[in-house]
């Protein structure tokens, strides 16, 4: 039989799908493209905007309507965000929330032979760790492995703490197990990501950066990436291992949300703008040319004019080499749907564009501040007749060899 994908959302659910993909194919299926005629279609759906539930129910309506004698599998945080309103999704034989994706390709055989529709929602809570190891990634050079799942934060814009449920975490020997074998297997590069992944580790008494010492000993491994960290994570342990530890790429994902401390404090974030400025200073003592990229949310309510100004000129003062912006959009269940003074939605889309500009100002100088530099690149792709791969600080770069150079470290002139 023949099996799809479909993935939306995060690094999480990227790796959650390869390891999907795995499953299948190591019990006999043969994967196809999605737009091909498949016997079975998984959908892994996102949450974490209103948009990405309407791309999720999209999907989900598109790939029944032009498959109506498939087996369609639904998973993931849309699923678990929708609980209340499962019975809605009429047309899905099998649905998952966040939990059971490793145990899919058993549910699709039970399906098989009993023809009855399965429904599996948990509690998150109250669960463990889901376990789930890849050996291999087949469509990507960098290999991700995920290390942690859920959140305590409760941001209060945020529905992901109750789709992903309570802060837990794979075992720090699974974890250098797993490594040592995508490494073993040809990828020089690993991402370590979660959904809270700097809180990784705390609820079996050990952290990020034990993890990392342990990593930094595997032979083999040229380079390690962490998806996304926060700001109150990076204690002065992880700010030594920064400094000794030359795998950590130069590149780090640092979520700021708001530049104004007014609307730190409504967001529930952990942090004021000074904190963050002075954890940005130590990073750039240690790392003077890494990349620190940002996820700023605008039009949060009681956002004026003004605050919006002071998130601004505070983005500008820290530099970031690119910014990830998003428009508030009200989530059911968080404690800001209910708050007043929401901001129109024109207003967003100003404000939205206003920093999308200065994102793409601050990446070009970024970028342009390496030219004449040597850097090293991990060469992803053939693209015509130029390999193109990402330095340690996630450049772009496009380089011509006359051999075959994919899943090299390769020198590059930045031209």
């Amino acid at each position: 039989m023949t099996f799809a994908i479909y993935t939306l959302g995060c690094k999480v659910n990227s790796y959650e799908s390869e390891f999907i993909t795995h499953l299948f194919i190591s019990r006999g299926y043969k994967k196809v493209e999605y737009e091909d005629n498949a016997d079975i279609y998984i959908i892994n759906t996102c949450t974490v905007t209103n948009t990405s539930d309407n791309k999720s129910k999209k999907i989900i309506n598109h790939t029944r309507k032009n498959n109506p004698n498939s087996i369609i599998v639904v998973c993931g945080c849309y699923v678990q965000y929708k609980k209340g309103n499962i019975d809605k999704l009429d047309d899905v034989d099998i649905i998952l929330g966040n939990k059971d994706k490793s145990k899919i390709v058993d549910l699709v055989e039970d399906y098989i032979k009993e023809h009855k529709k399965i429904c599996n929602i948990y509690d998150l809570t109250k669960q463990d760790f889901e376990d789930m190891e890849i050996d291999k990634f087949e469509s990507h050079t960098r290999a991700f492995v995920k290390i942690q799942d859920g959140c305590n934060n409760f941001c209060s814009y945020c529905i992901i703490p109750y789709v992903r449920g309570n802060v837990r975490s794979k075992k720090m020997e699974l974890v250098i197990d797993e490594v040592k074998r995508l490494v073993n297997n040809g990828h020089k590069e690993i991402v370590l990501t979660g959904i809270h992944t700097g809180n990784y580790g705390r609820e079996l008494g050990y952290t990020l950066t034990d993890l990392l010492k342990k990593l930094r000993e595997i032979k083999g491994l040229k380079r390690i990436r962490i998806s996304s960290i926060e700001i109150t994570e990076l204690t002065d342990e992880f700010l030594e291992e920064l400094k000794n530890n030359k795998l950590i790429v130069d590149h780090m994902h640092i979520p700021l949300q708001s530049g104004n401390d007014k609307i730190l404090k409504l967001m529930n974030r952990k942090y004021d703008t000074k904190y963050f400025e002075d954890k940005i200073n130590k990073i750039r003592k240690i790392r003077p040319n890494i990349s620190i990229t940002t996820d700023v949310i605008v039009g949060f309510p009681h956002e004026t004019d003004e605050d919006f100004e002071k998130t601004y000129d505070f983005i500008k003062k820290i530099k970031f080499s690119k910014l990830h912006v998003f428009p508030y959009s009200i989530r059911i269940g968080t404690k800001a749907a209910s708050m007043d003074e929401q901001v129109d939605g024109r207003i967003k889309k100003q404000r939205v564009k206003k920093l999308i500009e200065l994102s793409n100002k601050l990446e070009e100088e970024y970028y342009n501040s390496f030219i004449n530099s040597e850097l090293d690149v991990l060469i992803e792709r053939k693209i015509n007749d130029e390999y193109v791969g990402h330095t340690s600080n996630y450049l772009e770069a496009k380089t011509k060899s006359d051999k075959n150079i994919i899943n090299e470290i390769v020198k590059v002139k930045i031209s």
